[in-house]
C-alpha cells in the first residue's frame, strides 16, 4: 500500500491485488457459470469449462477482478491512519482504467485511486489574542419596542365602519380583467384577507384600496415598474383589477397601564415591573448575542491566519445540503423550485455559485473549531451527556437502539460547544468602533 499526497486535500492510494486471489475467485466463478449456463448443443450445466472460458472468460475475469479490487480497497482502510481515509462524500476514482485492461491471467494487478481526505493544517496561537467585536447594548427604545410588540399581540380585532387605513385587516374579492373588460378566471380570488401595508397580496393593492369602505367596489389600473417586485411577466405591463371590499377590521390595542401589565403576567403588578423584567430578558439575550459576536470575531481572526485547502467534495456536499434546505422552504418539489427560479431569471447553478465563497469560509471555520476540540481533549460528564441526548427530542437510555452511535454524536456536540466556549473565554475582546460594528452585525 502506497499513499501519495496530492493538491487540494486529496491523495492517491496505490494497491496491489495478488494474482493468486484473482485466479482462485476466477476458477470458482467459471465453474459456477458452467453449472448454471445453458449452451446450444449441451444439456443444462453440462457445457465444458473450457468452452465457457473461451466464450466468457474475459468478461468473467473482468467482473471478479473489479469486485476484488473494490473489496481490497475497503480492507485497506482498516490498516490506514484516519487522516488518510476518504471523506464520507468522496468517491475514490480509479486511475488509468484503460491501461489495466484487459486483465491478464496469473498477473498481479496494481491500481491507484484518488480521493479527498480531511484537510491537514496547523493552527496559529488561538489563546491570548486581542480581538475587537461588536457589542449589543439594550436601549430604552428596545424595551419600548418589545412592550409595543406585546400590546399588538394582545390587540383585539374589531369590525370597522370607516375608511380603510394602513394597518387595517381587509377581506376582499379581486380578479384581473382582460382588454375587453372580462374576468380572467384563473386570477380570481374570493375572501382574500391581508393587512394593509404588508404588501402580502399579489397585485400590491395596499395603497390603491386606502379610503375604500366595506361594500365598495372599483376597478384599479396599475402599471408595474422595475421597483414593483413583480415577476418578469408583469414588468412594464398595465393591468386592470376589479376589487370588491367585503369586510374591514381594525386592531384595538390595549392601553399601557398596570391593569394591562397584570394581564400579561401574574408576577407583574405595575408597568414598571413589566419594563424591568423585559429589560432583564433583553439583557440576557444580548449576552448571548455578544458571546456570538466574540466567537465570530476570534474565528474570523483565526481564519485569516490559517491556510486550509477545502476539498471540492466537502464544498459540494455542503452546497447540496444548503440547496435542499433552501428548496424545502417553498414546500414543493425541487424541480418546481428550479422552474420558479428560471421564471424569475435565476437558476440553481446561480444560487450555488453565490453561496460558494461563504460556504467555503463556513467550512474553514468549522474545521478550526474541530481542531481546537481535538487539541484540547475536552471531557464530557454524565450530566452533560444526558442533557445533550435530551436535545435529540426523545427518551434515550442505554437500552435504546443505536445508543452507542447517539452517545458518540452527543459527546461530539458537547465537545464542539466546549471548543467554542474555550475560544471566547481564553481571548481578550474590546469594543469595535460603532461604524465597523454596524458592518459586522450586518455581516
Amino acid at each position: 500500500m502506497e499513499i501519495r499526497k496530492l493538491e487540494n486535500s486529496s491523495v492517491e492510494l496505490t494497491l496491489t491485488l495478488a494474482s493468486a486471489k484473482i485466479e482462485e475467485e476466477y476458477s470458482k466463478s467459471i465453474k459456477d457459470y458452467a453449472r448454471k449456463l445453458t449452451l446450444k448443443g449441451f444439456r443444462p450445466g453440462k457445457a465444458p469449462v473450457s468452452l465457457i472460458e473461451s466464450k466468457f472468460g474475459r468478461e468473467i475475469r473482468e467482473e471478479i477482478t473489479f469486485k476484488l479490487m473494490e473489496q481490497n480497497l475497503e480492507d485497506s482502510y482498516k490498516d490506514m491512519d484516519a487522516k488518510d481515509r476518504p471523506l464520507p462524500y468522496s468517491t475514490p476514482e480509479l486511475q488509468n482504467e484503460d491501461k489495466l485492461l484487459p486483465f491478464q491471467p496469473n498477473t498481479d494487478v496494481t491500481y491507484s485511486v484518488v480521493y479527498d481526505v480531511m484537510p491537514q493544517f496547523t493552527l496559529p496561537a488561538y489563546t491570548g489574542l486581542e480581538v475587537k467585536a461588536p457589542v449589543e447594548k439594550v436601549t430604552d427604545k428596545q424595551v419600548e419596542d418589545e412592550i409595543e410588540r406585546i400590546r399588538q399581540q394582545n390587540a383585539m380585532i374589531i369590525a370597522k365602519n370607516g375608511e380603510i387605513a394602513e394597518g387595517d385587516i381587509v377581506t376582499m374579492n379581486y380578479v384581473e380583467l382582460d382588454a375587453d373588460g372580462k374576468e380572467v378566471e384563473s386570477t380570481k380570488r374570493d375572501d382574500f384577507t391581508f393587512t394593509v401595508g404588508s404588501s402580502y397580496n399579489f397585485y400590491k393593492l395596499d395603497k390603491d384600496i386606502v379610503g375604500m369602505k366595506a361594500g365598495d367596489s372599483k376597478v384599479i389600473e396599475k402599471t408595474y415598474g422595475d421597483d414593483s417586485g413583480m415577476g418578469s411577466d408583469y414588468l412594464g405591463k398595465t393591468v386592470k383589477i376589479s376589487v370588491s371590499i367585503k369586510e374591514v377590521k381594525q386592531k384595538e390595542v390595549p392601553e399601557l397601564d398596570d391593569e394591562f401589565a397584570q394581564d400579561v403576567k401574574d408576577s407583574y403588578k405595575t408597568v414598571a415591573d413589566m419594563k424591568n423584567d423585559i429589560r432583564k430578558q433583553l439583557e440576557e439575550r444580548a449576552g448571548q448575542v455578544n458571546k456570538d459576536y466574540k466567537l465570530n470575531a476570534v474565528l474570523e481572526a483565526l481564519a485569516d491566519k490559517t491556510e486550509i485547502v477545502i476539498p471540492k467534495s466537502m464544498v459540494a456536499a455542503q452546497l447540496d445540503q444548503e440547496w435542499r434546505s433552501f428548496a424545502q422552504r417553498f414546500g414543493m418539489p425541487e424541480e418546481e423550485v428550479e422552474r420558479l427560479m428560471s421564471a424569475n431569471g435565476s437558476s440553481k447553478e446561480q444560487f450555488l455559485e453565490t453561496r460558494k465563497a461563504e460556504t467555503e469560509k463556513g467550512l474553514k471555520v468549522q474545521l478550526i473549531v474541530e481542531k481546537v476540540k481535538e487539541e484540547q481533549k475536552f471531557e464530557v460528564s454524565e450530566e452533560e451527556l444526558e442533557k445533550a441526548l435530551k436535545n435529540y427530542g426523545q427518551e434515550i437510555t442505554k437500552d435504546s437502539p443505536n445508543y452507542d452511535a447517539l452517545k458518540a454524536y452527543a459527546e461530539d456536540d458537547v465537545k464542539f460547544d466546549k471548543a467554542k466556549d474555550y475560544l471566547v473565554q481564553n481571548n481578550k475582546f474590546s469594543e469595535l468602533a460603532p461604524e465597523k460594528a454596524e458592518k459586522a452585525e450586518e455581516k
